[in-house]
């Protein structure tokens, strides 16, 4: 998928001095952030969301788990899913992505992913005292499922002082959400 910036609209729910906060901004979250929150549908409709390590790479977020996991279980017959991240105060920038989460095996692909976990998170992944030491390996031979969440549409929402809520349009296909 082409890295080109989404179109940002300003929301109707935002403060009158807003301004929709711009696609770099937003990304920049995204790309810092620590923790995800990953929602997805259960096969009787249930809602289920999980925290999770995640990456931004190439214009797409990519999250691993386990093939027994209910996230992955849910994932086998709906990939439609949620990602979050932000903070749990009433200041700062909430950041929502939604997409189809699709399997990745290309192992090109798998070893840019686990390059970019090892780049963002470092010694918890690379040094043999980190709480996920290996992953990146895991990731890289296929020993762990590894999901590319492409976005049809997000959303930024700004708290403090001047509340916003930004919608990012996604220039791509088939599954652009609306």
């Amino acid at each position: 998928m082409p890295d080109r910036d989404p179109i940002a609209e300003i929301g109707p729910f935002s403060d009158a001095r807003a301004d929709a906060t711009p696609w770099p901004t937003a990304l920049r979250v995204l790309e810092q952030a620590r923790l995800f929150w990953l929602s997805t549908v259960r096969p009787d409709g249930r809602p289920h969301v999980t925290p999770l390590l995640a990456v931004w790479n190439g214009g797409a977020l990519y999250f691993a788990t386990g093939d027994q996991e209910r996230k992955a279980r849910n994932l086998q017959g709906n990939h439609h899913c949620v990602m979050t991240t932000g903070t749990n105060v009433l200041d700062g920038l909430d950041i929502t992505i939604e997409g189809l989460a699709e399997s990745v095996s290309d192992p090109t692909e798998r070893g840019t992913a686990a390059d970019a976990y090892e780049g963002k998170y470092g010694d918890l992944l690379t040094s043999p005292d980190g709480t996920w030491y290996g992953l990146g390996d895991t990731i890289r031979v296929g020993d762990v499922l590894l999901y590319r969440i492409d976005p049809a549409v997000g959303f930024a929402f700004g708290k403090g002082e001047v509340y916003s809520q930004t919608r990012y349009r996604f220039h791509h296909g088939s599954s652009e959400q609306r």
